[in-house]
């Protein structure tokens, strides 16, 4: 039993006084629940250390990590032709369909006599909504595409 309590107080890393560990071990020993549970820790913890073998202290992490972000290739440039994104055309495409989704998703419904019902509460929510989703899209197209549009416009 004091190999188990040594462990836990091991491996939990406390600096407990004589007392304590008295009072403790007299507790495992005639509580039979605790000392069952104690016992478990103890399994669970050799398990961890069977299965999960802490590495080397002398293992030098940072060098082998290094190593490794000095073995990558070069990243290529910003304005590289080996950049990749979505085109031009994709992000109007991409537009076009969620401008068409937005416009035709109450189709589906009984629009009119849900209109009807609510009054015309239930459109502001609804503008709100295809609003910010358009001007949220615009503004990632705009962001994303900034030097080509302003070549496009002949802005500088």
């Amino acid at each position: 039993m004091r190999h188990i309590i040594d462990e836990l107080y091991d491996t939990m890393g406390e600096d407990i006084s004589f007392f304590s560990f008295i009072k403790n071990s007299m507790h495992l020993i005639f509580c039979s629940a605790c000392a069952k549970e104690a016992h478990k820790l103890e399994l669970a913890e050799t398990a961890m250390k069977d299965f999960f073998p802490s590495p080397p202290a002398s293992l030098d992490i940072e060098a082998s990590i290094m190593e490794q972000i000095d073995a990558l290739p070069e990243m290529p440039a910003r304005d590289s032709e080996y950049v990749t994104g979505l085109s031009l055309r994709s992000w109007v495409i991409i537009g076009v369909f969620m401008l068409f989704s937005l416009t035709t998703t109450f189709f589906g419904m009984d629009f009119e006599n849900v209109a009807n019902s609510q009054g015309q509460a239930f459109l502001l929510p609804v503008g709100i909504t295809v609003g910010a989703a358009l001007t949220g899209y615009g503004a990632l197209f705009i962001g994303s595409h900034l030097k080509e549009l302003s070549e496009w416009f002949g802005l500088r």
